[in-house]
Order: C-alpha cells, then sequence, then structure tokens
C-alpha cells in the first residue's frame, strides 16, 4: 500500500491534516443495513475530527439527506461513544423515492449546503453509491437551479461548487465487484454458521454439510454408513442453468421424492443481518472509514467518486464507476446464463473449495498430517480436507498422534474419507498436539518416516511447527530419509509464523478474546469511574491485542513489538484520567502476556490504581486459555479448509517432481516450504529462506504487517499523534482483466 493516494509519495500528510480544518463532511447509511456499519461511522466521525473537519451524521439515509432539519447533526467525539459493538446502524437507514428524482437531489443539495457540507461518506450497497455518483455529476448544475430559484446566492454555488464523494460498500451479500469482503458479510457468516452448528446437534452423530446443490450426488449410501444428517445450503437468489429458481421447497420435495429421506426446511432470513459484528467486520470498518476520510481530503475537482476497498489485508481506492459498471456486468452475465463468465467477473474468492465432488485419483505417494504446537481453531478443518483431497489424488494417508513426539512413538495410522467427517467446525485438535521438536528425539522420527516409507509431511501448527520442519530440512545431510516433501499450514492464535500474513486460528482467538472485552465493557455499564486491564495471550507477539483493541475501541495495547516506558504508561493514565471527566467514564487497557519484562500486568494495576486514586478505580481480566477454545470462526474454517487443499495439491506436484529411481527424493530448499496468504496471493516460501527473516529468540518475524494498525487504534482512542506514519491507499482501477487473476481467496 505504498505511496499517498492520488498526490505524489512525498505528499506532506501533516499538512493534508491541517487542510482538515474548516471542510465539512458528513456521513449517511443507506439500503439495507448490515453488521459493521456503526464501526465505519464511528471511524468516518472520528478521523474527520482528528483532521480539524466538522462531521455531520445524516440520519435516515437518503431520505434525511432530502428531508433535512433534524436529520443533519453535527457530530463530537463522544457522539460515536460506545457504538463499535452494535449491529444495525445508529443512524438509520432508508429506501428513498424521492432522491432517484431530480427534485429531490436538489432538495438534498440545498440541505447540504446550508451546513456548508461538501464531502459526503455514503455507506451502502451498489445502488446508493449510484445514486451518490449521480448526486455528485449533477452538483454544478442543482447548484445553479438554486442560484435560479433564488435560495442560494451566486457567492454561496462558488464557495461550494464541488462536490467529493467516496463510498464504502455495506452489505451482507458480498456482491459488490472490486473488494474482497463488503462491511457486514463476515458477520452475517458467523449467524449462519451459529445456526448450521446448532442444527447438525440435532442429529447426536456424523453429518455432511454441503455447500453445492447437486442432488444425484446425495446417495442413499450415506445413512448406511453412518451419516444421519445432510445440510443443503441454498442461496435465495439460487437458479439452475436454464434460469429457473431453485427454491427451498423444490429441493426439499425433490429429496423426499428422489431419497425418501425426512426433510425440514429452514429460512434463516434477516437473522443473518443481525446480531453484533464480528471482529473482522470492526477492523474492516474501521479501517475502511479512515481511508474515505483521507481520501476526501485528497481530492480535487478532476479526482473520480472512488470507493474503498479491501484488497488482501490492505485498503485500497478504486473508481466507484468502474465497480459499479463490472457489478451490473455480472448480472448481465447471469440473466444471458453466461455463468462462467459471471464467476470470472465476480473475482478468484468463488474458487471451489467443496471436495466432495473430485475424481478419485492414482498416485503410490503416502503422506503423513500432524497438528505441532499449542491448539488452533481451524486445524481439524485444514487436516480434513488435507486428508480428503489426498484420497482424491490417490494418496495413501497417514494421521498422526501427537505432533513431533507421536511421530517419534510411531502413533501413526491410515485415515480415509470418513475418519475425518464432522471435524470442519470442531474446535481444538483431534489429532493431539504437542510442542516437541524433532531435534530431541530425531532418531525415532527417521525411524518411523522409514518404515511407514512416508514420503510427504504436511504439519499443521504454529511457530513449533516451522521451527520443527527446518530442523528435519537442516537434518537432511545426515537423514536421506528425510529427503521428503514438506509443508508447513500456519495455525496459531499468535499469528507470529512467517512466510504469511494469517496464521489458521487466529481470527477465532481475537474473536473470542472481543466478546469477553465487550462483556467486560457491558458490565461497567451500572458502574463509574472503571478502568479494567485486560491480558491477552500471544507470547512476544502483539497481533492479538492489537486486533481486539481495535475491535473493542480500547484505550490502549501494550505490545513487545512497540517498546514502551514508564512515560508512556503515565500519559495513557493522564488521558484515561481526562476521559473520566467525559460522559464515557469507563476505560479499556489490554496488554499482550510478554509485552514487557518488568511491567507485569499486576505492575500495571498497581501504577493505575495508585495514579488513578479518586478519580478511577481498577480491575484485572486474564484472558487465558478460552483464546484458544471454541468452535472456529467462517474464516478459519474457510481458510483452513483452502489451505490444506492447495498444500496437498502442491505436495502431489512436488512428489511427481522428486519421484526417480523407484523413489522420493527431495532435497532443494524449495521442497520444503511454508504456505502462506501474503495480501492475496497464496504463496510457498521455503523454511530455509525464512529462517534468514526470523526472530528465534522471540519467536516472531521480523517484519508483520500489522503494525501499521497500531496508528488507526491510537488515532480512534483519541491520541494526539502525528499522520505522518499513515500510509494512505493508493488508487487503483479494476478491470475485467485484474478480476480475472487468479490470486488466491
Amino acid at each position: 500500500m505504498a505511496g499517498t493516494g492520488l498526490g505524489s509519495p512525498g505528499l506532506d500528510l501533516e499538512k493534508l491534516r491541517m487542510a482538515g480544518a474548516g471542510l465539512a463532511l458528513a456521513v449517511l447509511t443507506s439500503g439495507g443495513d448490515a453488521q459493521g456499519m456503526n464501526a465505519a461511522v464511528r471511524a468516518v466521525t472520528r478521523m474527520g475530527i482528528y483532521v480539524g473537519a466538522r462531521v455531520f451524521l445524516i440520519y435516515e439515509g437518503y431520505e434525511g439527506l432530502v428531508e433535512g432539519g433534524d436529520n443533519i447533526k453535527q457530530a463530537n467525539w463522544l457522539s460515536v461513544s460506545n457504538i463499535i459493538q452494535l449491529g444495525g446502524t445508529i443512524i438509520g437507514s432508508a429506501r428513498c423515492k424521492a432522491f432517484t428524482t431530480r427534485e429531490g437531489r436538489l432538495q438534498a443539495a440545498y440541505n447540504l449546503v446550508q451546513h456548508g457540507i461538501t464531502n459526503l461518506c455514503v455507506i451502502g450497497g451498489d445502488g446508493s453509491l449510484t445514486g451518490a455518483n449521480i448526486f455528485r455529476t449533477e452538483w454544478g448544475g442543482l447548484l445553479e437551479e438554486l442560484v435560479k430559484e433564488g435560495k442560494i446566492t451566486e457567492e454561496v454555488s462558488q464557495t461550494y461548487r464541488h462536490l467529493n464523494i467516496v463510498g464504502l460498500v455495506g452489505s451482507i451479500d458480498n456482491d459488490f465487484c472490486g473488494t474482497d469482503m463488503t462491511i457486514g458479510t463476515d458477520s452475517a457468516l458467523h449467524r449462519i454458521m451459529e445456526v448450521i452448528d446448532a442444527i447438525t446437534t440435532t442429529a447426536q452423530r456424523k453429518y455432511i454439510l454441503s455447500e453445492r446443490m447437486k442432488i444425484p450426488s446425495v446417495k442413499p449410501i450415506t445413512r448406511s454408513r453412518g451419516s444421519r444428517l445432510n445440510i443443503i445450503i441454498i442461496a435465495e437468489g439460487a437458479i439452475d442453468r436454464n434460469g429457473k429458481p431453485i427454491t427451498s421447497s423444490y429441493v426439499k420435495d425433490l429429496v423426499v421424492k428422489r431419497l425418501g429421506f425426512d426433510t425440514r426446511v429452514t429460512v434463516l432470513g434477516h437473522v443473518q443481518r443481525g446480531g453484533t459484528p464480528s471482529a473482522f467486520d470492526r477492523v474492516l470498518s474501521s479501517k475502511m472509514g479512515m481511508e474515505a476520510v483521507m481520501a476526501l481530503l485528497e481530492a480535487t475537482p478532476d479526482t473520480p467518486a472512488c470507493v474503498v476497498s479491501l484488497s488482501g489485508n490492505q485498503s485500497v481506492r478504486l473508481p466507484l464507476m468502474e465497480c459499479v459498471q463490472v457489478t451490473k456486468d455480472v448480472q448481465k452475465a447471469m440473466d444471458e446464463k453466461r455463468f462462467d463468465e459471471a464467476i470470472q467477473l465476480r473475482g478468484s474468492f468463488l474458487w471451489a473449495a467443496d471436495i466432495s465432488f473430485l475424481p478419485p485419483g492414482q498416485s503410490n505417494f503416502s503422506i503423513a498430517i500432524l497438528n505441532v504446537g499449542a491448539p488452533a481453531a481451524g486445524m481439524n478443518a485444514a487436516v480434513r480436507s488435507a486428508v480428503r483431497i489426498g484420497i482424491c489424488q490417490g494418496h495413501t494417508m497417514y494421521a498422526v498422534n501427537d505432533g513431533f513426539e507421536g511421530l517419534s512413538k510411531g502413533q501413526i495410522r491410515e485415515v480415509g474419507w470418513h475418519d475425518v467427517a464432522g471435524w470442519l467446525g470442531r474446535g481444538g485438535s483431534m489429532l493431539g498436539t504437542k510442542r516437541t521438536l524433532p531435534k530431541t528425539c530425531m532418531e525415532k522420527i527417521v525411524e518411523n518416516v522409514r518404515k511407514f516409507n512416508i514420503q510427504a509431511l504436511l504439519v499443521i501448527g504454529g511457530f513449533e511447527a516451522y521451527e520443527g520442519v527446518l530442523q528435519l530440512v537442516e537434518a537432511r545431510g545426515q537423514y536421506d530419509e528425510l529427503c521428503i516433501i514438506m509443508c508447513v499450514i500456519p495455525a496459531t492464535i499468535s499469528n507470529n509464523v512467517p512466510g504469511t500474513d494469517f496464521s489458521v486460528g487466529s481470527d477465532t482467538a481475537v474473536n473470542a478474546a472481543m466478546e469477553s472485552c465487550d462483556r467486560i465493557k457491558q458490565s461497567a455499564s451500572g458502574t463509574k469511574r472503571r478502568v479494567f486491564i485486560v491480558e491477552t495471550m500471544g507470547g512476544y507477539c502483539g497481533y492479538l491485542s492489537t486486533v481486539t483493541g481495535i475491535a473493542v475501541g480500547a484505550d490502549a495495547a501494550y505490545v513487545y513489538e512497540e517498546p514502551f516506558t514508564i512515560h508512556d504508561l503515565k500519559a495513557n493514565v493522564e488521558h484515561l484520567t481526562d476521559k473520566m471527566k467525559t460522559d464515557i467514564q469507563r476505560g479499556l487497557v489490554l496488554r499482550n502476556e510478554k509485552c514487557h519484562e518488568h511491567y507485569t500486568t499486576e505492575f500495571l494495576y498497581n501504577l493505575y490504581s495508585s495514579e488513578g486514586k479518586g478519580i478511577f478505580d481498577c480491575r484485572i481480566n486474564v484472558l487465558g486459555h478460552l483464546q484458544q477454545g471454541g468452535a472456529p470462526t467462517p474464516f478459519d474454517r474457510n481458510y483452513g479448509t483452502k489451505l490444506g487443499v492447495k498444500a496437498v495439491l502442491w505436495m502431489s506436484e512436488k512428489l511427481k517432481e522428486a519421484y526417480r529411481k523407484g523413489r522420493v527424493f527431495a532435497n532443494s530448499a524449495e521442497s520444503a516450504c511454508v504456505i502462506g496468504l501474503k495480501r492475496k496471493t497464496v504463496s510457498f516460501s521455503p523454511v530455509t529462506e525464512l529462517k534468514k527473516v526470523t526472530d528465534f529468540e522471540h519467536r516472531l518475524p521480523q517484519e508483520q504487517w500489522w503494525l501499521n494498525l497500531r496508528l488507526m487504534l491510537k488515532m480512534l482512542a483519541h491520541y494526539q499523534i502525528s499522520l505522518t506514519e499513515y500510509v494512505s491507499g493508493k488508487m487503483e482501477h479494476v478491470t475485467r482483466r485484474t478480476l480475472s487473476i487468479e490470486k488466491g481467496f
């Protein structure tokens, strides 16, 4: 995300901040509400105030914009306090027929000019954003008309002659081209998974979770194999290749008639829009909201209206109408039954992770799978998909219990398709996992690799998994048996494995910590002036505390990567003392467990209690192992599943390349890798190369992308810090070509 958007790379952001003084910007939410909209409203409001602008909240969407009056209110910092965890939108959303007419837009323009507003942030779907662009295009003509009608003067018209528009896509449907995820999608997936998990418990035995609508593949034999529950998920707009709707009642009748199964229909409806937003949506919305303000500050009369989008883990700006046009092209392709083209236009995220329908392959290769390190949600999903794709490839699949220790003790067994049934939504590690490293039992590991003729090793786990594979690779010179294919799938709540932006399990851990902090904050609703000090896990890596801090609106988050002194602690106490003088008499401070050798959680408690005496009192909460437990989130289920598939497909190719004279022999650096997601690209990084960029003492990558989020946490918590470190999103373009490039998922 290098560069500073539309300006030059050397643009002084502090000067840009000063340019915000005197500006007036407004934010509105439009269309169907989506979880995370409040977090976006909060970020736009606070970032706007931070740069010196006057910020207005427009209530009831475009309807409020047309009606004006009390629907347009200036906001202050506290106007958006304690809303980040709320679903829906506190400023309301309504569909407005009047705004679709020129008369309605004329009245809206008048209302904005009355408040001096020439910068508008619209949070909604493609219809809402298209309406905003029309409004911007007509703006000059609307002001001329207002002058002719005598409602405004020519001087006022010239003062406010340009309208800047920035859009944020808020939609649970994730149906907007150009962004990986729209605000609300992840939260909706959480609601759907919660319902499906609840339904699966009614079977009390194994189940099949089908994401495809393909009746011929559902055979009565599944019952005879012990599967009492089959789930079919249907999108509300599902159609067959002839354009005929596929309804839930149609599918139910078909299953009952063809297969004779007792069948029930559950329509989720608006429950998908409800509930508290997920951590992902809160962070996404906060990031997008801040970037929207920066885009408005940098906008010129020649700048096209843009939409702030997500690309991997970074914010980018895209021309609004380019995105809208491609989105319309998708619908046109669907209407004309050009389904392959529609999928291509929607982007690579539609890559199917459902392996139920892959044809079986043939091979003589064997792959062993083990979990290493602490349990992480999503490990089981990765094992399940790896086993099943391996079987589809024709490999012999072995499961190893208790990590490298189990491998040394021969706790190895062949596994089949149904042995991993029902693992997708299970937390923890079904295989069992330990932290033991190979160097403590190398001879016995080599012996069992030889005994079971293991030709590839898939290690799913945290830093120990990476370090363990590195030890095996470095022992290849001594043991030929270790000249096999190896792959590490990063799975740890700490998110501290080099070679990837995200580890399987970290999303679930952040959500678990966030939910606990939400409850902690709520417990203070009847108590005045209290500061909570919450300790998170993560070792030396501060990812968990930083992202959780953003998601819950924490006042501070102490991490090892950003050294702090007693002077910083004193400044934080003073900040909270000032905060207690406002209506929000509650503070939340997060501390990563190994952020400082001497400034322990107990030390912070004593310091805050002493310095805050007479102003606020303190409480300690150590979240502990609840961050490792629980069912995996939709992200971790999908991420684990896809990494499992990608890893085994990569290993299959490497096995073929390394097979010579009746055996597998692989000793190149590229034969032992960490699979990871870097921005949007799935990559395989040799463990020997990653060694150069690893801090082994503190078990960390030397560079971590999420440190850029620290600035956002502080700015939204009202700390007065420099804008010079802020990295603006650059303007990109969305075309059919860029959408069709395979970039991962």
